[in-house]
């Protein structure tokens, strides 16, 4: 099993989610974060006042797979996520040893 964690920009989330679904994926977790790659923010004007952006919100996509999807899932998500311009984000994939389900106590493929 796997755990594919993508970084990717929020107006995207519901492209990358249909994708998911569509493969299979039988849940995902969703969180808001912010952060910075090679665009090290950006600088914004407010009441006249021009301040840095230091941290950009994106969204952060955890989902748990089969090794045999791991491929499909990745390609997913780059179709889904990509504009083609600076920030579209990354995607980290790593080995998970154990899932356990808390309600049923089922392991492994079967929890996921």
């Amino acid at each position: 099993m796997k755990k594919i964690e993508a970084i990717i920009k929020p107006f995207k989330l519901d492209e990358v989610r249909e994708a998911l679904s569509e493969l299979g994926a039988s849940g995902l977790t969703v969180t808001e974060v912010k952060g910075f790659g090679r665009q090290k923010g950006h600088t914004e004007l407010y009441r006249g006042a021009e301040y840095v952006v230091d941290f950009l919100p994106k969204i952060k996509v955890e989902v748990v797979v089969a090794d045999a999807m791991v491929e499909r899932a990745v390609e997913s998500i780059v179709k889904a996520a990509h504009t083609g311009k600076i920030g579209d984000g990354k995607i980290f994939v790593t080995s998970v040893e154990q899932v356990i389900r808390i309600r049923t106590g089922e392991t492994d493929e079967g929890a996921i």
